[in-house]
């Protein structure tokens, strides 16, 4: 129980058990009476299960900070995201501010001094960060409530919700000459996987990881491993672990033209894995993405004496885009909802249909029938559109 105790001639202080067994006090109360009812209004918020410790809102954020990323379990990319978010903008401006002195308010501008520098989506990461750090900090009983945590506005100030943007996707044209780029700037590696992604919706960790021994061109598929079916990134280390979620882990169904596209790849070069750099290392993202797909997509004609001039193609499409390509395709060619979700290792919200669904033999079939047909028909225009050149141009040196 609380009490109370005189500390000066007009002067009381409450002393009060706290969670940990310790006694902790609150000073500064003039009369006995002011103090006792402080002393009561402890005793009953401890009794409803609502008292927090003045004491625990004092901690700082940088050792509460330093706590919450001790307890992290998250994947390795993720966990350096928070730190990175939390080491270059949320420290800078919070670290020796107590849990209990941030107010709304203080968040509030804060986070419009952030979008003055940051783009959106970098702001939302961070503020999101900040915010898990302080919902714990209200689980963990430091703080009453979580300032962070959206309010509604009123008038020019209340905040609207972005509207999204149409996500970037690319034909199956577009995907051969994006292909065909990557060839020309890398090696036939490069553009075989562009065209893998693009006739797979396999996301990039799937295809870098996939090993020889998950590539059963006998049987047409390719198999994402559960246990090591996707090549993860960190900032100094690369390495084999689960997909992104257990649904991921599927069987990928190929049509005849990458079967044998793969097969001629995996005749002529060795290794343990189906897409590598030419020296048989693990592909790095952003170094594929900075030398080779970046400039396949964009073009480099802006850059002085390239050796392989390049056109744009489908300008801000990324390597995740592919895989949005190839669900747009499956779309357009009427496959069931299901058929698709199995495909892409989604999982569907609707239970009933997840449960009893399932994706009949002709279904795959008339899947693989319509990727095929994409193939020949983009395969075909893009040669057709190389040669016309040539052919208007005439035999070398002909006037």
């Amino acid at each position: 129980m609380a009490w109370t105790e005189k500390i000066g001639p007009h002067s009381w202080r409450v002393r009060y058990p706290t969670a940990d067994g310790r006694i902790g006090s609150c000073s500064g109360f003039g009369t006995k009476k002011i103090a006792n009812d402080y002393a009561n209004q402890i005793e009953a918020d401890q009794r409803r299960g609502t008292w927090l410790d003045p004491q625990a809102a004092k901690t700082s954020v940088s050792v509460w900070a330093a706590l919450w990323a001790d307890t992290l379990d998250v994947e390795i990319r993720t966990e350096e995201n928070y730190l990175s978010r939390i080491r270059n903008h949320i420290e800078p401006r919070w670290a020796n501010t107590a849990l209990g002195d941030i107010t709304a308010l203080a968040v509030t501008l804060w986070i419009k001094q952030l979008r003055r520098h940051y783009a959106r989506s970098t702001v939302a990461g961070i503020v999101t960060v900040f915010s898990m750090m302080l919902d714990d900090a209200v689980d963990e009983r430091l703080i009453a409530v979580n300032p962070v945590r959206r309010r509604a506005r009123r008038g020019r100030r209340r905040e609207q919700s972005p509207v999204p943007s149409e996500r970037i996707w690319a034909t199956p044209e577009q995907v051969v000459r994006i292909a065909d780029n990557s060839e020309s700037l890398g090696n036939h590696c490069y553009g075989l996987l562009v065209v893998t992604a693009g006739w797979t919706g396999a996301r990039w960790g799937e295809l870098t990881g996939l090993r020889r021994v998950n590539t059963h061109l006998d049987d047409g598929c390719l198999v994402i491993d559960p246990d090591t079916g996707c090549l993860h990134e960190g900032s100094h280390r690369l390495w084999l672990g689960p997909p992104k979620t257990p649904a991921s882990a599927r069987t990928i169904t190929l049509p005849p033209f990458l079967i044998e596209l793969l097969r001629e790849h995996l005749d002529d070069q060795g290794g343990d894995f189906v897409f590598a750099s030419p020296r048989r290392c693990w592909l790095r993202r952003s170094d594929f993405d900075r030398r080779v797909f970046r400039p396949a997509i964009d073009g480099n004609l802006h850059r002085p004496d390239v050796a392989a001039p390049i056109e744009p193609v489908q300008p801000g499409l990324t390597f995740h885009g592919l895989r949005h390509s190839h669900k747009t395709w499956m779309i357009a060619d009427g496959i069931p909802e299901i058929a698709q979700a199995r495909r892409l290792g989604h999982r569907l919200d609707n239970r009933i249909v997840e449960t009893y669904s399932h994706v009949a033999p002709e279904v795959e079939r008339r899947l693989l029938r319509c990727l095929e047909r994409r193939w020949r028909k983009a395969r075909t225009t893009v040669d057709r559109a190389v040669a016309l050149p040539a052919a208007i141009q005439g035999p070398a040196g002909s006037a």
